[in-house]
């Protein structure tokens, strides 16, 4: 009898974690999950709660591990948190557990359009993030991830809350293109991802085939609603990001759908062997409503 793997994942309770620790569960992965925050647990799942993940409370039950899923990140920082703290310093500190508890294996999510040369805070720490992971000698998979759908995502909250309003607001635009991914098809990717050697040592776009632009992503979603599309001035738009911590939109964000970043599919899809959903038909159908 096949021993089942043993993955690690933090960032448990959000929202690429949440689907993914069911599926491993689903799959007899026996899981030990690390957030800050409290959550359900599925079959064959060890839960650990811990606020900065300090070495004490978390070594001695992750040892000897086949892999870890670091799946924690922030996209918008403020005075108490900022990127430097979450996605660089945290990167460095759980990939220095990963090699303490003789952890192999290390996949990790990092963003669309992070390269070397970026000016961008965010793609910034996503790219030292990815150099400490590169750098640690362990193998790894590095996804870099475009926006990531299903019933639960930010997004998809955000569409949904503005339907209530009948009034959907669109920084610019909204002429830039998105290449959004079935949280589905995510999870599947990031599970061939934990032992099959094709992806070893690999960074890869984690994008869908579908190559469509905001505006039409928007209409898409509220086929059948009455809304109003309220398009803000670009500027406008970046001022309320500065000057407004509620705003819908961070600075972050609109570099993010500003910068109409392309993934290369053919590589996932070869890669992968995925017959890959698609996200058009999906809104059409309301599935993700």
């Amino acid at each position: 009898m096949v021993k089942p793997i043993q993955v690690v994942v933090t960032g448990a309770s959000g929202f690429v974690a949440k689907n993914l620790r069911k599926y491993l569960s689903e799959n007899d992965v026996n899981l030990i999950s690390i957030s800050r925050n409290n959550f359900r647990t599925y079959k064959n799942e060890q839960k650990i709660i811990s606020k900065d993940y300090k070495e004490k409370f978390i070594l001695n039950k992750i040892k000897n591990s086949n892999a870890l899923i670091h799946l924690v990140g922030i996209g918008k920082q403020s005075v108490e948190i900022d990127y430097e703290m979450i996605n660089v310093e945290l990167t460095k500190h759980i990939v220095n557990l990963a090699k303490k508890a003789k952890i192999k294996k290390i996949v990790y999510n990092s963003g669309l359009g992070v390269s070397s040369k970026t000016s961008v805070g965010y793609f910034i720490s996503k790219y030292k993030a990815e150099k400490i992971i590169v750098d640690s000698g362990l193998n790894y998979t590095i996804f870099r991830p475009s926006y990531i759908v299903g019933k639960d995502d930010l997004f998809t909250k955000f569409l949904k809350k503005q339907i209530k309003i009948k009034t959907i607001e669109i920084p610019g635009s909204g002429h830039y293109s998105i290449q959004p991914i079935f949280i589905n098809d995510v999870v599947k990717i990031l599970f061939q991802s934990l032992n099959e050697k094709k992806f070893e040592n690999k960074i890869i776009d984690l994008v869908g085939s579908e190559y469509l632009t905001f505006e039409k992503y928007v209409k898409l979603f509220c086929r059948g609603n009455k809304i109003k599309i309220k398009k803000v001035n670009l500027e406008n738009a970046y001022y309320n990001a500065i000057n407004n911590k509620k705003s819908n939109f961070g600075i972050d964000d609109l570099n993010i759908l500003v910068g109409d970043f392309k993934g290369n599919y053919n590589q996932l899809e070869k890669i992968s062997q995925i017959k890959f959903e698609s996200v058009v038909e999906l809104l059409k159908s309301g599935r993700l409503l």
